[in-house]
C-alpha cells in the first residue's frame, strides 16, 4: 500500500512538473542571441573605444571629498607636508615652529584624525539633496596614507591607526545604502616619501617596482574589494603610462574586474595621457573650455578656492558662493561636460557649514531648473551671442523634436532677447518654477517677455531657466 502511494505521489508530481515545462522553458531557437562580450586590447587605441557608461553622462553632478591626516593640521592645504618639508616654505616651517615641538612629525598627526563624527549617512543625504549624482572620496593622497585597510599598508592605513575604521568601506556603504548616488574612489598614483618609487624615480623609471608592489595592487584590491562606479586618478605627471602599466590595468578593469560594465575612470593614467587617454577628460584641475569638447570631459573643482582639504584658517570669502556653482554648472553642462565639486573635511570627519550651505542652496537651485542639466545634452549653441550670460542645452523627447533650455544668469531689466533660438509660430515659451511666459519675434531671433523679478522672489537668484519649444532650427 505504501509503494502504491509512493508512486501514485510520484506520479501526480512528474505529470504537475510536465505539465508546467511548456510555461516555463523557452526553447533554444527562440532565445534571443548573445551579443558577444567586446575584449579590449592593452593598447590606447582599442581602450579608448570602450563606450561611456550611460549612467555618468545622463548625472552631470558630483561630489568629492577629500580627507586625509592633512585634516589635522588643516592649514594651507592637502599638500601640508610636501609645502612644509620638501618645499620647505616659510609660512608652513613658521607654523610649525609656533605651535608644535621641534621633534613633531607628520606621521604622528594621524593621532589626530579621529573621525569621530564620521557619519557616511548624513554625507549621502547632504550630497543627494545637493543634487549629486555620484560621491568619490579620497581613498588614498600623495602623503600614501590609505583610508581602508589595504594589505599593503600595513601600518600607515586607517584601520590600524587614526579613526581604526575601514573610512572607504563605511563610504561606499552609506552612500549606496541611503541614497541612488552611484560610488567611487580617488586614488594618488605616487608618493612624495615612499622609498620604492623613489627608486625607480632615481633609476628614470627604468625599474618599475612601485607600480609591481604598491599601486597596481592597491588598485585592483580598492575595485575587487568596494567595486566603484568610478575609479579617479591623479599623481600621474610624474612617470609615462607604461611606468604605470596603465593599458594593461584597464584591460583587465573593462574585461575581467566585477565593474567591468559599469566602471568610469579619468584620464590621468601617466605623463602625457590627460586630455588624451582614458575613460571621460579631466585635462587639468578646474578644466571649463566654455566651447564644445569633442569628448566627454568633467570639470573638477573646488569650492575652497584656496585648497581641495579642510582649511582651519579659511574665511567665509574664500569659499565659491551658490551662484557661482550656478553659473559653472551651466557653463560646463552646456559644452558637454560633467561638474565635479570638492568639499575637504575635518580631522573628525565633519563636513563644515559653510560647505552644507552652499551645497544645499545649490540644490534647491537644481530641485526647480534640473531638467534643463540631468540627461540633457549639449545644443548645436553653447551660449548666445546677443546675451553671452545664456548658456544653452537640449533634450530630446519622444512626443515632438524636443525643448531647448536658455539658462540666464543675469535678470534682465526689460525683455530677455536672444538671437540663436529661431522661433515657429506654434514655440512655447515657460520659465521653470513659474509659468509660460510671452514672447515676440525679433529681427534676428526672439524677446522673451519675463515677469518683474519680484514677481518670483521664491526664486533664489542664482539663475533662471527658460524651456523653449518648437525653434525651427531645434535640430
Amino acid at each position: 500500500m505504501k509503494i502504491a502511494l509512493c508512486l501514485l505521489l510520484f506520479a501526480t508530481i512528474a505529470y504537475a512538473q510536465e505539465d508546467q515545462l511548456p510555461n516555463t522553458i523557452v526553447p533554444p531557437e527562440n532565445l534571443p542571441p548573445e551579443r558577444p562580450r567586446i575584449t579590449y586590447q592593452p593598447k590606447w587605441e582599442s581602450l579608448d573605444s570602450r563606450p561611456l557608461p550611460n549612467w555618468y553622462d545622463t548625472g552631470k553632478i558630483g561630489i568629492i571629498v577629500h580627507w586625509g591626516i592633512y585634516s589635522v593640521p588643516g592649514v594651507g592645504s592637502e599638500w601640508f607636508w610636501w609645502a612644509w618639508q620638501g618645499e620647505q616654505k616659510p609660512p608652513y616651517v613658521q607654523y610649525m615652529r609656533d605651535n608644535y615641538k621641534p621633534t613633531k612629525t607628520y606621521a604622528s598627526f594621524v593621532n589626530g584624525l579621529t573621525g569621530s563624527f564620521y557619519n557616511a549617512a548624513k554625507w549621502a543625504e547632504l550630497f543627494e539633496h545637493a543634487g549629486a549624482r555620484y560621491a568619490i572620496i579620497s581613498a588614498k593622497h600623495l602623503d600614501g596614507y590609505c583610508m581602508w585597510p589595504s594589505p599593503y599598508s600595513h601600518t600607515w592605513n586607517s584601520l590600524t591607526s587614526g579613526p581604526a575604521r575601514d573610512v572607504v568601506g563605511d563610504f561606499v556603504f552609506g552612500m549606496r545604502q541611503n541614497s541612488g548616488m552611484k560610488v567611487g574612489v580617488q586614488y594618488s598614483l605616487y608618493e612624495w616619501y615612499n622609498p620604492i618609487y623613489a627608486l625607480d624615480k632615481n633609476s628614470n623609471f627604468t625599474t618599475s617596482f612601485y607600480p609591481a608592489t604598491k599601486s597596481i595592487p592597491e588598485l585592483k584590491d580598492l575595485v575587487e574589494r568596494y567595486t566603484p562606479d568610478v575609479l579617479w586618478l591623479s599623481g600621474d605627471w610624474d612617470a609615462p603610462d607604461t611606468y604605470w602599466n596603465s593599458t594593461d590595468f584597464l584591460a583587465w578593469l573593462y574585461n575581467e574586474s566585477p565593474v567591468r560594465d559599469k566602471v568610469v575612470v579619468n584620464d590621468r593614467w601617466g605623463k602625457g595621457t590627460s586630455c588624451k587617454h582614458g575613460g571621460y577628460l579631466n585635462c587639468v584641475d578646474k578644466f571649463n573650455p566654455r566651447v564644445l569638447q569633442p569628448r566627454k570631459w568633467e570639470n573638477v573643482i573646488t569650492m575652497d578656492k584656496f585648497s581641495w582639504g579642510h582649511r582651519r584658517n579659511a574665511h567665509a570669502w574664500d569659499f565659491l558662493e551658490p551662484k557661482d556653482l550656478v553659473r559653472t554648472l551651466a557653463e560646463t553642462v552646456s559644452c558637454g561636460g560633467n561638474l565635479l565639486i570638492n568639499v575637504g573635511a575635518t580631522a573628525q570627519g565633519m563636513i563644515n557649514p559653510i560647505y552644507e550651505d552652499r551645497l544645499l542652496k545649490f540644490g534647491n537651485w537644481l530641485e526647480t531648473n534640473g531638467e534643463a542639466i540631468y540627461s540633457t545634452a549639449p545644443w548645436k549653441f553653447q551660449n548666445d551671442t546677443k546675451a553671452p550670460d545664456v548658456w544653452y542645452t537640449h533634450r530630446l523627447t519622444e512626443e515632438n523634436d524636443g525643448f531647448v533650455y536658455a539658462i540666464f544668469l543675469k535678470y534682465p531689466t526689460g525683455d530677455l532677447v536672444l538671437d540663436v533660438p529661431k522661433p515657429s509660430r506654434g514655440t512655447q515659451v515657460v520659465l521653470l518654477g513659474f509659468g509660460e511666459v510671452r514672447w515676440k519675434p525679433t529681427e534676428n531671433g526672439m524677446g522673451i517677455e519675463l515677469p518683474p523679478q519680484q514677481a518670483i522672489t521664491a526664486f533664489l537668484p542664482l539663475g533662471w531657466v527658460l524651456r523653449i519649444s518648437k525653434l525651427t532650427n531645434l535640430k
